[in-house]
């Protein structure tokens, strides 16, 4: 399902949009319970070129495969190019049960609008880390245009992207000898 879409200039974000932190064992490690929670069996991982990003898709792949999921596909993206076409179809293609996004929020902001104006990928099928789990971020691709997104952020809570509006559930401290299951 190909949307038609204006053309739209290079973001360029503010230095914050630009941050890409070390993704957190607990974030990575939820991002693994929560796929499973949906019941992926399968999942393409993409993720920025910065040293962060590939590190923590390097990780949550392992995580994956270590839990008996398969990754069908890894891509990675630039911060800047031509149109982000051919990451974009790469990274549709593989058609997993669930996608997973990691890296700096300008080049991933680019990376997703030509995934919505030129490829079949779903937000709603998609889980993503802390740094893309920001108002800042999502407004890059227009929050509206991202509903169903989920993801987690370091600490191991998740967000979800729902009628135009990030939603993150009251942070509740728990019993550190509990299992974690909320959201």
């Amino acid at each position: 399902m190909t949307s038609l879409l204006p053309a739209s200039p290079l973001l360029t974000g503010s230095p914050s949009h630009r941050v890409d932190p070390e993704a957190t064992d607990a974030e990575l490690g939820r991002l693994v319970a929560l796929a499973r929670q949906r019941g992926a069996r399968t999942i393409a991982v993409g993720h920025g070129r910065t040293r962060a990003a590939r590190v923590a898709a390097g990780s949550l792949s392992a995580r994956w495969e270590a839990d008996g999921g398969q990754v069908l596909a890894t891509v990675s993206w630039p911060e800047t190019a031509a149109s982000w076409l051919r990451q974009a179809t790469r990274f549709a293609a593989a058609a997993p049960d669930i996608w997973v996004m990691t890296g700096p929020p300008v080049g991933w902001a680019q990376l997703t609008r030509r995934l919505l104006a030129s490829t079949d990928w779903r937000p709603d099928r998609t889980l993503a880390t802390a740094a893309i789990g920001t108002r800042e971020a999502l407004d890059l691709v227009g929050v509206r245009r991202l509903d169903g997104l989920a993801g987690v952020a370091a600490d191991a809570t998740t967000w979800t992207v729902s009628d135009g509006q990030l939603i993150r559930p009251a942070h509740r401290p728990c019993d550190s000898s509990a299992s974690f299951t909320g959201r």
